[in-house]
């Protein structure tokens, strides 16, 4: 996954996010990095699984949805430089990976192709583990980064995306929050009936694609 810091300004707006996604062609990074083994996630489970809700947003590769919401946004290339500005500002950040992973490290090198062809200007930093974690994560010193979850076999993800764990060493640093998701995860985890649990996270999964 690409992970936002939602604590940057440049990400606080939903259309942004929406657009980047659209730029992203994730089928593009299944069939070029993975050979074709693989499938483009729409949320934090798995398809197959019975929390998985497969209702939700898609965002298909889309470059003039991509450009249309960054305008509506208000990010326009006024000075004819290929990169897109906002109040004096240009649309440029980084993203941060892990070393010796080599999946991620083409998948940032696809996402900077693809998102200069909407006007967002993307650096690609590739770091050492230790300091990866300790110095930017834990820190929240980042712009954008690339990482991966394994999905464990209890639907129970409060400790990614409860708006409590955005704390220094915790899972939620990409800083999300959200009061319905909130009391969703929290009905989701106090209950053992699946059908009723099912209701809460597929609606989280509504949210998550939309947000």
């Amino acid at each position: 996954y690409l992970g936002y810091n939602l604590k940057n300004p440049l990400f606080a707006d939903k259309r942004v996010r929406q657009a980047i996604a659209c730029g992203i062609d994730k089928q593009e990074m299944i069939q070029g990095i993975l050979l074709g083994l693989g499938k483009e996630a729409t949320g934090p489970y798995k398809p197959g699984t019975w929390a998985y809700n497969p209702n939700v947003k898609k965002y298909p590769h889309d470059p003039q949805q991509a450009k249309a919401l960054l305008a509506e946004a208000g990010w326009k290339d006024t000075n004819g430089d290929g990169v897109l500005e906002k109040d004096g500002r240009s649309f440029e950040f980084e993203i941060i990976t892990n070393q010796g992973n080599e999946v991620r490290a083409k998948c940032a090198e696809i996402i900077q192709k693809r998102l200069s062809e909407i006007g967002i200007k993307v650096k690609i930093r590739v770091l050492e583990w230790a300091a990866f974690v300790n110095d930017f994560i834990n820190k929240r010193k980042f712009d954008a980064t690339i990482l991966g979850w394994t999905v464990p076999l209890d639907p129970d993800i409060y400790d990614v995306w409860h708006s409590s764990k955005t704390g220094p060493r915790e899972l939620n640093f990409i800083s999300y929050s959200n009061k319905e998701v909130d009391d969703l995860i929290e009905k989701g985890r106090s209950t053992f009936d699946q059908r009723e649990r099912k209701k809460y996270y597929d609606r989280v999964q509504e949210i998550l694609a939309e947000e």
